[in-house]
């Protein structure tokens, strides 16, 4: 059965009334809020994210919304269409003026991610994938890098909020990596990392301790750009797992030895 295309009409529309939002809050004197010791939340955070639910509530009133913001409901998680959205995916960034974040919105249906949309209102970068109609940056089609060894590959990964509490095995990781590849960066937005995966400006990408939000649209768009994403011990994505393996697909097997080999 075809896609409705309002879902992803309706997906596009919100992530750009998202980013009007964060425009408008960027840089300014901001209400920020601590939902952890470093884990922030802004007032733009929060107001995205309600302009969001609003629009879904009025137009598919049988959707569920899973979002950052808000906690989800036990009935949201057995919902047949489900809607994901990170509000900002960068709030630290963003926090701090740091012009690296997004929103970040997918559509899961039965199980299945179907649409996904990244979008990026310093860059005006609007990223989009539909499942098995490819992925896109406003409009011109994305494809991942053809680098084939670890040693001409840029990297990148995130650190979690837990990290003072396991810090050890992050660092080892990071660490192999770092032996490894030609080089690995930290952006600080789970979201984008794996847009840009999908764009071939980053070879591969992982990270641990996730939320379905931050990794869902990025997951369709780095499979939909000719990528391969898995968890990171190599088997299927569960996006309520909390890891992810990306990668141009050439890279993933040597990406996977290496996190295999960093924790022996």
């Amino acid at each position: 059965m075809a896609l409705d295309p309002l879902y992803l009409a309706t997906a596009i529309e919100a992530a750009l009334a998202c980013g009007r939002i964060h425009l408008q809050y960027f840089r300014k004197t901001l209400d920020i809020q601590k939902k952890g010791r470093i884990d922030l939340v802004t007032a733009a955070d929060l107001a995205a994210e309600a302009r969001f639910r609003a629009l879904i509530a009025s137009r598919f009133p049988d959707h569920a919304v899973i979002g950052e913001e808000t906690a989800i409901e036990a009935t949201a998680r057995e919902a047949r269409c489900q809607w994901i959205i990170d509000p900002i995916d960068g709030t630290t960034n963003f926090a701090h003026g740091l012009a690296i974040f997004c929103v970040s919105i997918a559509l899961q249906v039965e199980g299945h991610l179907e649409v996904g949309v990244i979008y990026d209102p310093i860059a005006e970068e609007l990223f989009t994938a539909e499942r098995g109609g490819g992925a896109r940056l406003n409009g011109a089609p994305l494809g991942v890098s053809r680098v084939s060894e670890l040693v001409d590959a840029m990297l990148c990964t995130g650190f979690p909020y837990t990290v003072r509490e396991d810090r050890m095995q992050q660092v080892d990781v990071f660490a192999a990596f770092l032996g490894t590849a030609q080089a690995v960066r930290r952006l600080g937005s789970a979201a984008l990392d794996l847009a840009y995966v999908a764009a071939g400006r980053l070879d591969g990408f992982w990270e641990e301790r996730l939320h379905p939000w931050d990794m869902a649209a990025g997951a369709l768009l780095v499979a939909e750009a000719g990528g391969t994403i898995t968890n990171i011990h190599g088997g299927a994505l569960d996006l309520f797992q909390g890891h992810v393996m990306a990668s141009n697909g050439r890279l993933h097997e040597q990406m996977l030895g290496v996190v295999r080999g960093a924790r022996r």
